[in-house]
């Protein structure tokens, strides 16, 4: 994370000020590839305070016009959300709420809650795994057909608790909400319900594990809904949405714990957690995973320059470790058809 000069606080202060609000085509938040620019000014000690996961303050942002390259502002609510980020971390994890004619003509359109997810601490790694923790969303896309949407977004954040009024630079990204997915699928999501992982449709079931294999990610349960939602299609037929990457063997950022639901000693000791099915389904996933390899590496490759040159070979090594299991018959069986739940 850096720190900007002095000089752009005044910039800043200016941005803010309440300049003219330029009109922008509608377009679809999650249809572009390249970050948002943003404004963020708030309190973090407040927010903690005087948000929960019902309350919300008043805020504000300011987005950079794509088309136009001026600076828009919205009005906005705001709250912290999560569990252990927002206990262990400086910056905590987001809820933005927009109202919908706020929303309407901007890139914003359509998407009235997002989540936000930012960096957890102010060290120099953070970014990189924030960066990492995106590239799982991506990776995601390629292998299951039901995802949350993403988007890149470069923050100029100015805390107000800060006395020397510093802008600092943050990466993060925006995660489409719940409702949101539901709505492009045609389906409802189903919160607050125990779902045994053996109800879900097997297909998806299992892509979904070998996913959460691919990243190392132990911390979620569909039994309890812990890291993941249960979306329904239709009468007979429901699916994982998987979320919150950031605590697995890929991303492995510097305050990572072990899941209490796992007998593992660090987060990139790699399990299989999904349940046991027929075992030409099994080979049919794993087969359409190899198939998929060189789409995975292409993303990797596409975004490698955004990492911290420390985490590229470890991250790197970590992916092939995976397809090596796939790839070698005895490696398959032992680590994935002998380990899965029964």
């Amino acid at each position: 994370m850096k720190s900007l000069l002095i000089v752009l606080g005044v910039c800043f202060s200016i941005l803010f000020s309440g300049q003219e609000v330029y009109s922008q085509k509608s377009e679809s938040l999650f249809s572009g590839q390249d970050p948002i620019e943003i404004n963020m000014k708030f309190s973090i000690k407040d927010l903690k305070k005087e948000s929960n996961d019902s309350t919300y303050v008043e805020s504000f942002l300011q987005y950079k016009n794509e088309e136009t390259g001026e600076w828009d502002s919205l009005d906005i609510d705001l709250r912290v959300r999560g569990n252990f980020r927002l206990a262990n971390c400086y910056y905590p994890p987001l809820r933005v709420k927009i109202k919908k004619k706020q929303a309407k003509g901007t890139v914003f359109q359509g998407n009235r809650n997002l989540k936000l997810v930012i960096p957890c601490t102010k060290s120099n790694g953070a970014d990189s795994d924030i960066f990492k923790e995106y590239l799982c969303y991506k990776m995601a896309d390629e292998v299951m057909d039901h995802t949350f949407h993403t988007r890149l977004v470069k923050i100029n954040f100015l805390n107000e608790d800060d006395r020397k009024g510093e802008v600092v630079e943050l990466v993060g990204f925006f995660i489409e909400d719940d409702d949101e997915v539901a709505d492009r699928f045609d389906g409802e999501i189903l919160d607050g319900k125990k779902i045994l992982g053996t109800v879900l449709e097997d297909s998806a079931a299992v892509r979904h594990d070998f996913f959460q294999l691919m990243i190392g990610n132990t911390d979620w349960s569909t039994m309890f809904q812990h890291n993941m939602k249960i979306l329904k299609l239709d009468s007979k037929t429901v699916v994982p949405l998987a979320y919150d990457f950031d605590m697995t063997g890929l991303v492995n950022p510097p305050y990572s714990q072990v899941s209490n639901l796992v007998d593992i000693e660090h987060v990139t000791e790699r399990l299989y957690r999904g349940y046991c099915r027929e075992e030409s389904l099994m080979q049919a996933i794993r087969q359409e995973y190899l198939a998929l390899e060189p789409d995975i590496w292409a993303i990797v490759d596409e975004n490698e320059s955004n990492l911290d040159k420390g985490d590229i070979k470890p991250f790197r090594s970590y992916l092939e470790d995976f397809f090596t299991t796939l790839h070698e018959d005895r490696l398959f069986e032992s680590q994935i058809l002998m380990s899965c739940r029964k």
